[in-house]
């Protein structure tokens, strides 16, 4: 038998799936070891190889691929724990990182600072040099300058090297010549060139970019050959690959090279899987939704695509790498409960992780999180929390939340858990409007995909917080972003500045640049395993009217490419533009200007097969466990609920609210206004009452005609 492997490093958990030849699948959780991550994933690995009754070397042995996202960069950004970096930039712009884009960010906040710099100033090094926007040589690269700066860092003791100068996106002469010096005086430094990593206009984004990937590159380093070392001492002799933060894998060694596209690993892969799990109840768009122990991250899916940015950030620092548009905030069950100078109840950011953890786990926390409170609430079982392995004390839970809450605000405790779940619910909301009302989107046209072991117990309160009809709970909910990573492609993007009119842009030109993005990202793919047959290109551009700041990106196809009718791109942008912001300058004849070329190659990995479930009827007494008393959040009472065991629930099966669902490693509660239906793959749709017969026909029929169809193709 072989095996594939998703893994997800978070704050307070690292998730497995592991996923077998028959189309079964584990779902595995530890304590994350922030202090050294690959520790966690070697416990993960060898309760697997247990539960098979396997030494973990003989385990390895037969597992083919590992798919890992790690949140060491994020952590190391987040903390400021990164390397000591140096930067060589051009004279004059030494203060780049600090001058950012040169306006106010916050404009109405009177107590804004800028983000402090990753690079200190006496280590941002200036050299003599200039090439002009057109790629000419203004002023010859002056070698002293880079020697002296080289000698400075080693005096130093940098662990890492930036190089950006500018103008080098259009000729990188000088930049190579600056990494020639480099690489001979200090050959064991990290160094990323701007050229290599970002070669695209805008110099603050490209050197924020490539001082973020020096900053975080060793680190990574670090981590991946501890991890690497560690699996090949076990016998693992597979492939193993690294998530990015634009949705695809990447092989550990190009993770080295390009650490910065890893910045956004875990939360990436969410959106992906929220692809698969959606299209199998036939819908092409939904919005993810992911609380875990530490953060809740939100995305949205259109044309089964997850939304993208190149305008990213992490703590406020610039990151101009494609990632997939994740709104992350701090609300999960270890986020805390606080009341501020106001008296005013929050939860969060500020997160209890795995060590101590919430005060229920009776590890030493005394502080009150989400955990708590839902325990608290009665939608956790202190007997059954990860099914059993780490038992709640309701004790605890329940001191720490009058004494910080409660008591402060003079308010029993069943009310202080109630505010806490509803204030944390409220959070979680606001993130899925930054995703989708602020990007034109009604959330109320989209099912929401909830997910994270936190996730089920509070999605049809985040639901009815937007008004949205329909939810669905994959039944790997609590380990979404491993499955996800099992879903994930390789995929690299690339980037050609070319700025001129549209109009005026040379057909020649314009194709050729495509067609040597084409070739770069070819030979990579290739020299990860992926044969070319099995590679997919998506061309587009960034385009704006003239004088505009921001660009619209704007798919194209090959045939467009090849044709070059760059009339007819200009009319799609019009169109695109009117669509997106609602209005167009296209009466006005307002000439367009492209900017940017992208390319995204793909190559397609072998996906693990699920196998549904025969139908089992409506009734689901079987799965009953019994009963209990819960919080209902709308009618502010308790009432005594039905608890399921969601082992013994099958496809077909229909729970009426309110009602609890029990897994290992996840609970959710089905609120008054909603009802459950399992699909034919042991996932969850939930519906609100009102939309029954449209929904239950939808789910019903779709999973049926999937697998007549199957029928039909044997």
């Amino acid at each position: 038998m072989r095996f594939k492997i998703g893994i997800d490093v978070g704050g307070t958990f690292t998730d497995f799936l592991l996923s077998l030849e028959d189309g079964a699948s584990r779902i595995y959780k530890v304590l994350s070891t922030p202090q050294e991550p690959s520790i966690a994933v070697i416990r993960g690995l060898e309760t697997m190889a247990s539960e098979l009754d396997m030494r973990i070397e003989e385990f390895l042995q037969q597992v083919s691929v590992i798919v890992h996202g790690t949140t060491v960069t994020t952590n190391a950004v987040l903390t400021r724990s990164g390397s000591k970096t140096a930067l060589l930039t051009t004279k004059g712009l030494r203060d780049t990182l600090e001058m950012r884009r040169g306006i106010r960010e916050e404009q109405y906040n009177n107590r804004y600072k800028n983000v402090e710099p990753l690079i200190e100033r006496y280590l941002r090094l200036p050299v003599e040099e200039r090439i002009d926007h057109k790629g000419d040589q203004m002023t010859t690269i002056d070698l002293d300058d880079v020697e002296d700066g080289v000698n400075f860092m080693i005096q130093e003791g940098v662990d890492a090297v930036a190089i950006c100068f500018m103008n080098s996106f259009v000729n990188s002469r000088h930049e190579e010549t600056a990494a020639e010096i480099v690489s001979k005086m200090l050959p064991d430094v990290y160094l990323t060139v701007s050229n290599r990593l970002l070669p695209s206009i805008r110099f603050y984004d490209r050197v924020s970019t490539t001082a973020l990937n020096s900053y975080v590159g060793p680190i990574l380093k670090r981590y991946i050959s501890s991890l690497v070392s560690k699996l090949q001492h076990a016998h693992f002799s597979g492939i193993l690959l690294i998530m990015q933060s634009n949705g695809g894998v990447i092989s550990p060694e190009l993770a080295v090279e390009r650490a910065a596209v890893t910045l956004l690993s875990g939360p990436a892969a969410g959106p992906v899987a929220g692809v698969e799990y959606a299209a199998a109840q036939g819908y092409s768009d939904c919005i993810t939704v992911d609380m875990g122990g530490t953060s809740f991250d939100a995305s949205l899916v259109r044309d089964r695509a997850p939304t993208v940015t190149t305008s990213g950030e992490i703590a406020h620092l610039k990151l101009a790498l494609p990632m997939l548009n994740v709104v992350t905030i701090g609300a999960g069950g270890g986020s805390i409960g606080w009341i501020d100078e106001g008296d005013f109840l929050k939860i969060g950011p500020q997160s209890a992780g795995s060590n101590p953890g919430p005060a229920c786990y009776d590890l030493g926390g005394e502080l009150p999180t989400c955990t708590d409170a839902d325990l608290v609430l009665g939608y956790l079982e202190k007997d059954y929390f990860a099914g059993g392995h780490i038992p709640l004390n309701p004790e605890k839970a329940s001191r720490a939340i009058i004494n910080h809450i409660a008591e402060p605000l003079g308010i029993d405790l069943y009310e202080a858990a109630a505010g806490m779940y509803n204030v944390v619910n409220v959070n979680m909301a606001a993130a899925v409007r930054e995703v989708s009302v602020k990007q034109g989107y009604d959330p109320r046209d989209f099912p929401l995909i909830v997910v994270g072991g936190a996730g089920p117990n509070h999605a049809c309160m985040i639901a009815q917080e937007l008004e949205i009809p329909l939810v669905l709970i994959p039944r790997e909910s609590s380990i979404f972003c491993a499955a996800g990573m099992l879903l994930s492609d390789l995929k690299h993007d690339f980037v050609k500045t070319y700025a001129t009119l549209l109009n005026e842009a040379d057909a020649k030109s314009f194709k050729d640049f495509f067609s040597q993005m084409k070739r770069e990202g070819s030979n990579l793919v290739t020299s990860e395993g992926i044969p070319e047959n099995c590679i997919e290109y998506t061309c587009s551009l960034d385009l704006r009217y003239v004088k505009q700041y921001h660009e619209v990106n704007m798919k194209v196809s090959t045939d467009e490419v090849e044709k070059a009718d760059f009339d007819a791109l200009a009319t799609r942008f019009h169109h695109l533009h009117n669509k997106r912001f609602g209005y167009s300058l296209e009466a006005e004849k307002a000439p367009v200007e492209l900017i940017n070329l992208r390319l995204i190659c793909i190559g397609r990995t072998e996906k693990p097969e699920i196998k549904p479930k025969a139908y089992g009827g409506v009734n689901p007494s079987s799965a009953l466990k019994g009963r209990r008393k819960v919080y209902l959040p709308m009618q502010k009472r308790f009432q005594e609920v039905d608890v399921f065991g969601a082992e013994g629930l099958t496809f077909g099966n229909k729970v009426f609210g309110p009602a609890i669902l029990e897994q290992v490693n996840t609970t959710t509660f089905v609120t008054p206004e909603y009802n459950l239906l399992v699909d034919s793959y042991g996932s969850y749709t939930v519906y609100l009452k009102t939309k029954e017969k449209e929904i239950e026909n939808s789910v019903l029929n779709s999973s049926m005609i999937r697998e007549e169809n199957k029928i039909a193709a044997v």
